[in-house]
């Protein structure tokens, strides 16, 4: 355990602040200890995209990087929403389909029935939450375990599909705004308007989070730390939208293509939102103590059967957003939309992402790391030319060893009394 230097001021003793060095040393630390957090999946990503970028050039092209952006968005948003299940140590097997009733919901309501999009949303985000709701449920109340609810939900929901869609009809899906969300891209000079408010807020936020608490005498991340993160941010965001802004059509005479998708900043949003959620509000801590100790957080007033059952609400529903999403990039939406490999790469996504499949330990953030990384294998290896089955290999291994590491991490923590 890291001890903490004092320094005597007047009758109080006030935490001093830690060097950069022992601010290293603590971090180094932690990882030997078993808290790797997302530093596997963000070596991986390193690996991959070096791998990927001097074996195929075309890899690190404006055209291709904006398009691992629109491919693994549904992915990615469907793996924020299983990160929640996740950390109570359950699992929701229907949430590729789920988003797949979601879609033909949509679908139908906008397409079939000629409501505007926004009451097709809201039908396709409603139907998820009832979903949600009714799995919870079952496994909350009745006490059935989450994986033969969510099985027998994987079973039906493509039952549901099929009904919905008549059997394997394709319906298009026209509406300009839902066509937009995964097609489209934000004008340049909004892209960077937006990342530079992301810039200043996230800053804003650290600053005064580092001057509150020094304030206070609490301990607190050198400032050196601290701005190396706001750089950072800066540097990654700058760096990926000058890279979206640049023309990417190979005609521009005929049409314009450039801009940072109009999916990044709705998967940024929510990202956002959930975060604070987990991480800020006393629903989040309720979260994190049922999943590290179910019994213990009863005892301790918390209603678990009330977290249990939100947690398969709040997935079901970021599943029906991965849905529109998908059938916005598909322009149609058809009896195979969700299935497939579609839960397959959201749960490797989140687990990838550093999401203990064990409960208690994960962030919705993994769930984004884990979609680039997925996203990166299937890309680069279709540029390369393998096989989808090649690729779905690749992709079990890369799922198996983050396994490993999340197994091999718990135990190394148990061994070291941090855990």
């Amino acid at each position: 355990m890291t001890t903490t230097a004092v320094r005597e001021e007047g009758p109080a003793a006030v935490t001093a602040a830690p060097t950069l060095g022992s601010h290293f040393r603590s971090y180094v630390s932690r990882v030997r200890g078993g808290d790797m957090g997302a530093l596997p999946a963000v070596l991986g990503l390193i690996v991959l995209c070096t791998v990927f970028a001097v074996m195929r050039p075309s890899f690190l092209t404006a055209a291709n990087f904006a398009n691992l952006f629109t491919q693994g968005a549904a992915v990615t948003l469907i793996a924020m929403g299983l990160v929640f299940v996740l950390l109570l140590g359950e699992i929701d097997l229907s949430a590729g389909f789920a988003s797949g009733v979601c879609a033909a919901v949509l679908a139908n309501v906008a397409t079939v029935l000629g409501y505007p999009w926004y009451v097709a949303v809201l039908a396709a985000v409603l139907t998820g939450m009832v979903i949600g709701t009714t799995l919870g449920m079952l496994v909350a109340k009745i006490g059935i375990p989450s994986f033969v609810v969510t099985l027998a939900g994987f079973l039906a929901f493509q039952g549901i599909v099929l009904l919905l869609m008549e059997e394997g009809r394709n319906i298009s899906v026209r509406d300009s705004v839902l066509v937009a969300i995964a097609n489209r891209n934000l004008p340049p000079v909004i892209g960077w308007a937006l990342a530079g408010l992301a810039v200043a807020s996230y800053a804003a936020i650290q600053l005064v989070r580092h001057r509150t608490r020094a304030a206070r005498g609490l301990v607190t991340d050198p400032f050196a730390v601290v701005l190396a993160r706001i750089v950072g941010l800066a540097a990654v965001l700058g760096t990926a939208v000058f890279i979206l802004n640049q023309e990417r059509s190979f005609n521009t005479l005929i049409n314009s293509l450039k801009g940072v998708p109009i999916v990044v900043p709705i998967i940024a949003v929510l990202l956002i939102v959930w975060t604070f959620i987990l991480q800020r509000t006393s629903y989040g801590r309720h979260v994190y103590a049922v999943g590290g100790n179910r019994e213990a957080a009863r005892r301790a007033g918390i209603n678990v059967d009330r977290i249990r059952i939100s947690v398969f609400v709040i997935c079901s529903s970021m599943a029906a957003i991965g849905g529109i999403v998908a059938a916005s990039r598909a322009n149609s939406v058809d009896p195979n939309t969700g299935g497939s490999n579609v839960l397959l790469y959201a749960v490797g996504a989140a687990v990838i992402g550093g999401t203990s499949l064990f409960g208690g330990k994960g962030r919705v953030l993994d769930a984004v790391l884990g979609g680039a990384v997925v996203a990166v294998i299937d890309n680069g290896m279709g540029l390369m030319g393998y096989s989808s089955g090649v690729k779905y290999i690749v992709t079990g291994v890369v799922l198996l060893l983050a396994a490993s590491v999340d197994a091999l991490s718990r135990r190394r923590a148990a061994a070291t009394g941090t855990r």
